[in-house]
């Protein structure tokens, strides 16, 4: 049985960071969905938009995988960039979707997690002091929809550079969301709030980079696992980024990874055949 985890949010955490700047995580065990069947997860999960990339999920789908080395986890990509809490309104489009989503996915795995990242979208004073009500309403009926009412909900924090950038007049409430945010977590059972406390940003200062976006996915699993808050950065987060990227591909990842550079044209008929004999033989 597949563990899966339904995606949803806005442009964090579908993801902005720039795949060159990380290693890849590639693994036959994390599957994403596509169409409504499931494939090995490879980024951008979320393809929500053309400059999709590097999101959390990756590295958390990496995390849970340390500790469940026999089982599979499945991502569910249902955020989409520059959205607010209205947009996710219950009965909207966006809402509709994820739960759509998140049905067939039950098909075949059993949810275990909710991963939220939205705020950005939401950065007034007006906003932020009706953030947890209407944050709620869509909690609590995406819950009773998929009839998943004790699965842990992992909600992160904006980031501090928000109010810094050539936007950032756009961003001078976000501190106010941040505190909407973490006291909802507390507020509600099977809710966590996860800190961007020390993450730094693109060029444009509204997404994280790829190593933050690294990070933010191994707090997300450290909250997750521990079922509690996580408000300070942990001093274990590079080390388990290594461990996650020194990990040796199997030989069906080897194979499929041949597979894909052969398909984008990026290898030689005959160079592609022998690597492949190689392969099949280890």
């Amino acid at each position: 049985m597949i563990h899966s985890f339904l995606m949803i949010g806005q442009s964090n955490m579908a993801g902005r960071g720039y795949a060159k700047e990380v290693p890849a995580i590639y693994d036959e065990h994390i599957k994403m969905q596509r169409n409504g069947l499931w494939q090995i997860m490879s980024e951008p999960i979320n393809f929500d938009r053309s400059n999709a990339g590097v999101g959390l999920a990756a590295s958390f789908a990496a995390s849970w995988r340390l500790d469940h080395q026999q089982d599979e986890i499945g991502l569910i990509p249902c955020a989409d960039g520059g959205t607010s809490l209205d947009d996710w309104a219950v009965g909207g489009a966006l809402f509709e979707n994820a739960i759509s989503q998140a049905k067939l996915a039950q098909r075949t795995s059993r949810i275990t997690g909710i991963l939220w990242h939205q705020g950005e979208n939401d950065c007034s004073p007006e906003k932020a002091e009706r953030y947890s009500e209407k944050f709620s309403v869509i909690t609590e009926t995406l819950r009773q929809e998929l009839n998943i009412p004790e699965v842990p909900l992992i909600i992160g924090g904006l980031g501090d550079f928000l109010s810094s950038g050539i936007f950032g007049k756009y961003f001078t409430s976000y501190p106010l969301v941040n505190r909407a945010l973490e006291e909802f977590a507390k507020a509600h059972a099977n809710c966590y709030f996860v800190t961007a406390k020390g993450l730094t940003a693109n060029a444009d200062n509204i997404h994280f980079n790829a190593l933050s976006q690294r990070i933010l996915g191994v707090r997300y699993y450290s909250a997750f696992r521990e079922a509690e808050h996580l408000l300070v950065p942990r001093h274990n987060e590079e080390r388990i980024l290594k461990t996650i990227y020194d990990r040796p591909y199997t030989r069906t990842e080897k194979i499929k990874l041949l597979e894909h550079e052969f398909a984008m044209g990026n290898i030689e008929p005959k160079d592609f055949l022998s690597e492949l004999t190689v392969l099949s033989q280890e």
